[in-house]
């Protein structure tokens, strides 16, 4: 049985069907209130109640655009200066932002306004702002757009052209923050193609059923083994099986991220954050809002950083470096190590308290020695890759070869088998691959038995081993075999040792 394939069957009953965001109603409050505490900002876009930032000096315009959006499920914040403009966009995140040019009495040119939109532009440039004001010109409205306003409304203002223009912006900008999301999803994820689960044998069962238990659940999963065992492919299965299978599985290989850069590849930063930083980027917590957060070889991590992960796990809070600004997720967390955290623990390179959320459940994967039944399953697999990959005419593996595969003891487990696989297939001059062909080591225990070989086979090995004790000459080796040059020649040619 495909028990990869039952998961997917299991997935398609509906039993375990994935709920979107929009239809759990994901939204948060987002914003400071009146005591000031720091609050918590909803990153998912466009399912969360949309906030608008007004600013304006005069208490009753306020009071009207408050009364005025209400009724429109608006949440509305309010700022009456420049300073607590840019203070409200720092702090917490809107949809979009309705400011007037003037904060002083009695000034009238427009000039703090201006600046004013620029530094907000400098914020955050996806933040839709809506310029209104009392004192309107053609040169002030062109300049306004310039600075980056998305329009320019003037006072007294109509109150459905008004809405009108808002709901507007709210949909761009929703729809540019999310473009801007997919684009470094893409980067992130591109090249990583769909790969399946090929286990069969009784040592994978027990790994299959977990999966199948705990896979519809939100539990952390930590799965562990050697390298190559395929820890990747069983943290996708766990994701397929899930209720976020429609949202992304973002991967972090954490041994690959410098210590330098590590706390921004997890959590982001905001542009001028440090010397590098040109521009906001999202970090891969953020990437993963509403999916799947995969953390391999997770012993890696940084003692110093591994509070801030603890932290990001335990409530879905984390601030972009350089941000005061609180950011929430909703992320389900699996994670892969081929060490023994227990001992790093032990030795004090690793938390217990991180160990203790990270393994909620333990996935042990056997190593390949320990399902040898899997072994022709996976090198067809990998066969038929590869083959369609390099356009060569071969149908399958001589009988020998796959006693070879199967004796052989994968110090580095699938990957390596793998790669044996797609050597072969370019080391092949016949129709089928030959055990010569996979540039294995064969030991004496494991030398092929003369029985299960074909004649081609016994007289290709007879001419390799002749031409390696004669150190490549052809006359010693054929005088060796008791042929002509000649039909050494033709047999060297025929076997494509050449």
């Amino acid at each position: 049985m495909a028990h990869g394939l039952q998961i997917e069957k299991w997935r398609s009953t509906g039993v375990f069907r994935y709920n979107t965001l929009k239809e759990q109603g994901k939204g948060a409050f987002v914003g400071a209130d009146s005591s000031g505490e720091r609050a918590l900002v909803d990153s998912g876009f466009g399912q969360s109640t949309p906030r608008i930032l007004v600013g304006d000096d005069e208490p009753d315009v306020l009071k009207a655009l408050r009364l005025l959006f209400k009724p429109e499920g608006f949440h509305v914040e309010t700022a009456s200066s420049a300073a607590g403009m840019i203070a409200a966009v720092r702090q917490a995140e809107f949809d979009v932002v309705l400011m007037d040019l003037n904060y002083v009495r009695g000034n009238t040119s427009g000039a703090e306004g201006l600046d004013l939109l620029s530094e907000i532009q400098k914020i955050d440039s996806t933040l839709p702002v809506i310029v209104i004001t009392a004192w309107g010109s053609v040169e002030l409205a062109v300049e306004v757009m310039r600075r980056g306003a998305r329009d320019f409304v003037p006072k007294p203002w109509k109150n459905e052209r008004l809405l009108a223009i808002l709901r507007t912006q709210i949909e761009l900008g929703r729809a540019l923050r999310r473009e801007q999301q997919l684009e470094q999803e893409n980067l992130l994820l591109r090249g990583q193609s769909e790969q399946r689960l090929i286990a069969d044998s009784a040592a994978m069962r027990p790994v299959l059923e977990t999966i199948a238990r705990v896979g519809p659940s939100d539990a952390s999963v930590l799965i562990t083994g050697e390298n190559g065992v395929g820890k990747g492919l069983i943290a996708q299965a766990l994701h397929a099986a899930s209720m976020r299978a429609e949202q992304s599985m973002v991967t972090v290989n954490t041994s690959g991220i410098p210590e330098t850069v590590f706390e921004s590849e997890l959590f982001g930063h905001v542009a001028g954050a440090f010397t590098d930083a040109k521009s906001d980027r999202m970090g891969r917590f953020r990437l993963a809002d509403g999916g799947t957060l995969f953390l391999d070889e997770i012993a890696t991590i940084p003692t110093n950083l591994q509070p801030k992960l603890l932290r990001a796990l335990e409530g879905g809070e984390f601030e972009p470096i350089g941000s005061s600004k609180t950011s929430k997720v909703d992320v389900r967390l699996l994670s892969a190590t081929n060490a023994n955290l227990t001992e790093e623990v032990e030795q004090g390179r690793f938390r217990q308290d991180l160990l203790y959320r990270l393994n909620t459940v333990e996935i042990h994967i056997p190593p390949l020695r320990a399902r040898k039944e899997d072994i022709p399953l996976l090198a067809t697999h990998f066969l038929n890759r590869h083959v369609g990959r390099y356009r060569k005419p071969i149908a399958g593996f001589e009988s020998s070869c796959v006693q070879v595969l199967l004796d052989y003891p994968w110090p580095g487990n699938v990957r390596e088998l793998d790669h044996t696989v797609e050597r072969a297939v370019l080391m092949a001059s016949g129709e089928r691959i030959q055990a010569s062909d996979l540039g294995l080591p064969v030991r004496a225990d494991q030398a092929p038995r003369w029985d299960e070989m074909t004649l081609d086979e016994i007289e290709r090995m007879a001419i390799e081993r002749a031409m390696a004790r004669a150190d490549g000459d052809i006359s010693s080796a054929a005088k060796a075999l008791g042929l002509s040059r000649g039909s050494l020649y033709r047999r060297l040619e025929k076997y494509g040792l050449q």
